[in-house]
């Protein structure tokens, strides 16, 4: 019987939400009987709603479970030292055919006071997104509590944030504490810390499906926004070069790499001890590592065990992958606050 590890698929978790979309539609996902698909969790250790094994022997067993037979050859010996088996990342497509609520998530300090283990640090990649679809990323000017509750008590919160008009291929970091909302109009992939926590800030006065208002938590965010000004520009500046990895986001949780390719791409990875994630986020592509080959469209990923010694990527024609990793080399000397490693954000410094 076949007991070593490979390269794993998972099975796609299907979440209705008022503000959903049918774009997913489009890349052969059938949500059926669900009349909207606003987030489809492609890779996910939340409790309750663990990613299942779609392929090879493990099938049917959960990411969870896989984590606790293999341990740190299956996530990297630091990071299962950290995290056990709850693996450390989330993995969503979101379709946003309306406004989605304006939030924040709180960082780890934050969290752990509320009795939560993490924050929430997070990314968007932009798959599609309309002429008028808008990005909202934190403050356009430095801004402080007393500003901030006057604007949301007289309804002119959105006068004080930073507001783009995102186009395919964009890159947002949202670092915790960072007020942020995603348009009417655009479907992302976002990456982010395993959380489920967010602070609904305002919501556009949308009632839900009994006509009620949906529920704020206006004093839970407080204590969590960054009051600090974005600059000119929130999404991070990048030059991909077609056939190479370029780095768009690097912090404590998540190393983020976009590799656009048309030709079979080999890389080594016997250089760091992490799992690695591959996100199909344009064009048909496989991923072989450890003997297997694994086929994925866009909406899916793939998991490298972190005892791969190499991968070998393919695609059909032009497509467009997102590389996941957790960079440990750091984290002894880790800085004790995240205010302190947003600055090292990886991009051309002005992103942030």
């Amino acid at each position: 019987m076949q007991s070593a590890l490979y390269p794993m698929k998972f099975l796609p978790m299907y979440k209705q939400v008022i503000w959903g979309g049918n774009r997913l539609k489009d890349y052969g996902f059938d949500y059926s009987p669900l009349p909207n698909c606003g987030e489809l969790w492609a890779l996910s250790s939340v409790k309750d709603h663990e990613s299942v094994i779609a392929n090879g022997f493990l099938a049917e067993n959960t990411l969870n479970e896989a984590i606790e037979i293999y341990m740190g050859d299956l996530v990297g010996d630091r990071i299962y030292n950290r995290y056990g088996t709850d693996f450390p990342l989330l993995v969503k497509f979101i379709d946003a055919a309306q406004d989605l609520s304006i939030q924040v998530h709180p960082d780890d300090t934050l969290a752990q006071r509320r009795g939560m283990p993490w924050g929430k640090t997070e990314m968007w990649y932009v798959v599609e997104a309309d002429s008028d679809a808008r990005v909202i990323s934190g403050f356009r000017r430095d801004s402080d509590a007393e500003e901030y509750q006057a604007a949301l008590a007289t309804g002119h919160l959105t006068a004080l944030l930073h507001e783009e008009h995102p186009t395919a291929g964009d890159v947002y970091f949202i670092p915790a504490g960072r007020v942020h909302a995603l348009g009417k109009g655009m479907m992302v992939a976002e990456i982010q810390q395993t959380s489920d926590c967010t602070y609904r800030i305002y919501d556009y006065d949308r009632r839900d499906a009994d006509g009620k208002l949906r529920q704020l938590h206006t004093a839970e965010a407080l204590d969590a926004i960054d009051f600090h000004g974005v600059g000119p520009r929130a999404h991070t500046q990048y030059q991909a070069q077609l056939n190479s990895f370029t780095t768009v986001a690097a912090c404590p949780y998540f190393t983020t790499r976009i590799l656009p390719f048309d030709t079979p791409i080999r890389k080594n990875l016997e250089d760091h001890d992490s799992f690695t994630i591959y996100i199909c986020v344009e064009g048909l592509t496989a991923v072989k590592s450890m003997e297997t080959i694994v086929p994925m469209h866009v909406g899916e990923c793939v998991l490298v065990p972190a005892v791969a010694d190499s991968v070998e990527l393919y695609s059909e024609g032009a497509a467009t992958l997102l590389e996941v990793t957790v960079d440990t080399q750091g984290w002894d000397d880790a800085p004790s606050t995240e205010g302190d490693w947003v600055a090292r954000f990886v991009g051309d410094g002005e992103g942030l």
